[in-house]
């Protein structure tokens, strides 16, 4: 097969891609296109064929059938998939360290390689500091915390320097705040480092904060591809909706601060959120479908509490159980829940007029560490 690189500057493709495990089709997928230092976050609930996507891409599973395509070259030999892993590198959801210390973990790679000493030393070093366990690095690997060991087991990938980066659920199994302190390190050496990545997780704030696109994978079909906005705030139909249900998504700027309550600027709306965030801080805005009300303009319901009211008019409609997803357009989509009852009771239709009302408690606000190019 002729070489794809001319016409397809992709930095990895799957083209007709299918597994077969145990006689059972576990994983079809068509056609994938990852751009060169695009991060790719794939979403999907347990048995999905998340981790048999990463892992056919990482050419660690042979695919029943298709191919997997490297900056245009074939994966189709195996010489060629012995020449492209040595340009991979791949986290999985358990560190795998040796038992030995952190540093003999970290360099293991760049001895197999071959790389000089004096190189091994330098980059071990580097990556050890930028991940922050530099004084680590002579302990004995079984006695670290989780959030150490997976902050080794990332030095140990970076390190290798690698063209394509692949984490099955790498954050997994930390508590919160160790949880939330990893993922912002990780967000800004992807940022720094600009490396191509292809991440598996379950946790859509992860999926927010780190991916150019994100990949819906429903019963090893791709059912949506999208930025987190596109996924999260419009999802394609109603059984992801059901899957992704993060409420609506939207992307603004702290404008005002006063003893705790922030005005943030979206669009040409400004809404107002507890957040003692300082003014200029670039936020990623949640707030759940349910916190949403939907009156009508000539409703004396304004007597509520929220401080929150924006004027849209209904522009899509989508039943979900006895629910209906209603999608407003107040300059940005939002999308709020009603019941099909008070849909019928207030005589509600796409193209009207609306205002939707929230509470200023019921909006998370998350500063933005500055997405990467």
């Amino acid at each position: 097969m002729k070489s794809r690189q001319a016409s397809l500057p992709y930095a990895l493709e799957a083209i007709d891609l299918s597994v077969v495990l145990g006689g059972r089709p576990v994983l079809e997928v068509p056609s994938l296109r990852i751009p060169d230092k695009e991060v790719l976050v794939i979403i999907g609930p347990n048995g999905s064929g998340k981790t048999t996507l990463l892992l056919s891409l990482a050419l660690l599973l042979k695919p029943t059938s298709g191919e997997v395509f490297y900056n245009g070259q074939p994966a189709n030999t195996t010489s060629a998939i012995f020449s492209f892993r040595r340009r991979f590198a791949v986290v999985f959801q358990e560190p795998l360290l040796l038992n030995t210390t952190a540093w003999d973990n970290v360099t293991l790679g760049l001895r197999l390689h071959g790389i000089r000493k004096e190189e091994i030393k330098s980059r071990a070093r580097k990556w050890l500091e930028r991940f922050g366990i530099a004084s680590l690095a002579k302990r004995q690997v079984k006695t670290l915390s989780g959030g150490e060991a997976k902050r080794t087991s990332l030095a140990r990938a970076f390190v290798l320097q690698p063209d394509v980066l692949f984490l099955d659920e790498p954050f997994n199994g930390l508590d919160s705040p160790t949880r939330q302190a990893l993922t912002e390190d990780f967000e800004n050496v992807l940022r720094e480092t600009k490396v191509t990545t292809v991440m598996v997780t379950h946790d859509i704030n992860e999926a927010l904060a780190l991916a150019h696109r994100v990949v819906v994978l429903l019963n090893g079909h791709i059912r949506q591809v999208g930025s987190p906005e596109e996924v999260f705030s419009t999802p394609a139909d109603e059984e992801i909706a059901s899957f992704v249900d993060a409420g609506n998504i939207m992307y603004g700027s702290v404008v005002l601060q006063s003893g705790g309550l922030a005005s943030i600027n979206i669009g040409k709306q400004q809404i107002e959120a507890i957040s003692e965030l300082e003014v200029g801080t670039e936020v990623t805005v949640l707030l759940r479908h349910h916190d949403i009300t939907i009156s009508l303009p000539s409703s004396e319901a304004f007597t509520s509490s929220a401080r929150n009211r924006l004027p849209g008019r209904i522009s899509k409609v989508l039943p979900i159980g006895a629910q209906m997803r209603v999608t407003i357009d107040c300059g940005f989509p939002l999308v709020a829940l009603v019941t099909r009852h008070s849909w019928v009771d207030m005589g509600l239709s796409t193209g009207q007029q609306v205002v939707a009302t929230f509470k200023a408690s019921s909006i998370q606000v998350i500063p933005r560490l500055g997405k990467f190019s």
